[in-house]
């Protein structure tokens, strides 16, 4: 089988010291803590669901990993976890949404739980099916991760039909975020490349470049996706694939 996609490194002296690095283990990054208003923080505490699998009623699984500081949400047959953030809402709800401020899950004073999709948009009720494992990121070695990068980058060139170069241009220590956002990327391409109503806003990815330098953001210029991360922030430090394809496709629309 043809690889189509790659993975370039710049010859700088931080690259350099990544490599250094990737001769040793990768950390798992820790999230930042959730910003709360104070009146909020006891409901909050009193509303937040174990962590375990849940089920939807219109059967969609997934996993919700309450055990941090940060609500994470994995779906089944998905590879992306979702950092979620709570806020409060009317009758004592929590509404917890994602980066792209999306409604994804309520949860109410009882610990009842609504899971909002796009195949659900108005709610569908979840039940609690078992238990389950934190979701923190696996700890990769450097050859794990350079293998993953090139299968990300491949997985997107795959569904574009030509080459996604990824280039990660990062100091020792964005190792883990970096990998959890070079596969957003891949799934915002994917997705996008998959709807007839995105495929011709992503067209104009050539290039997916992730940094440590500058401010945390997402941007596409002249082809180049780039997206800056906020290593330090953990998994909160890095976008979700929804706020990447809305970046893309509110910039083509701009146009």
């Amino acid at each position: 089988m043809k690889l189509l996609g790659t993975v370039r490194a710049k010859k700088s002296p931080r690259v350099t010291a990544m490599a250094v690095v990737a001769l040793a283990v990768v950390g798992v990054s820790l999230a930042a803590p959730a910003v709360l208003p104070a009146d909020c923080h006891a409901q909050t505490r009193r509303s937040v669901p174990p962590t375990a699998r849940y089920v939807s009623g219109n059967g969609q699984a997934f996993i919700l990993d309450t055990s941090g500081s940060r609500a994470l949400m994995r779906f089944e047959r998905s590879t992306e976890v979702w950092v979620l953030r709570p806020t409060p809402a009317p009758r004592g709800d929590i509404i917890y949404r994602n980066d792209n401020g999306d409604q994804v899950l309520k949860v109410t004073p009882d610990g009842g739980v609504t899971l909002y999709t796009t195949a659900a948009p108005q709610g569908s009720p979840v039940s609690r099916v078992g238990d389950a494992q934190g979701l923190a990121s696996a700890t990769l070695t450097g050859a794990q991760l350079v293998d993953y990068f090139m299968r990300q980058s491949y997985r997107a060139s795959q569904a574009m039909g030509r080459l996604i170069v990824i280039d990660v241009d990062i100091q020792p220590g964005s190792e883990q975020v970096a990998a959890e956002t070079v596969s957003a990327a891949s799934d915002a391409i994917v997705r996008m490349a998959r709807a007839s109503n995105l495929r011709g806003q992503v067209e104009r990815v050539r290039r997916v470049v992730v940094s440590d330098q500058g401010r945390p953001g997402v941007t596409l210029v002249q082809g180049t996706l780039r997206i800056v991360i906020d290593a330090d922030a953990g998994m909160a430090g890095r976008p979700s694939s929804a706020r990447i394809v809305r970046v893309v496709a509110g910039d083509a629309l701009n146009r």
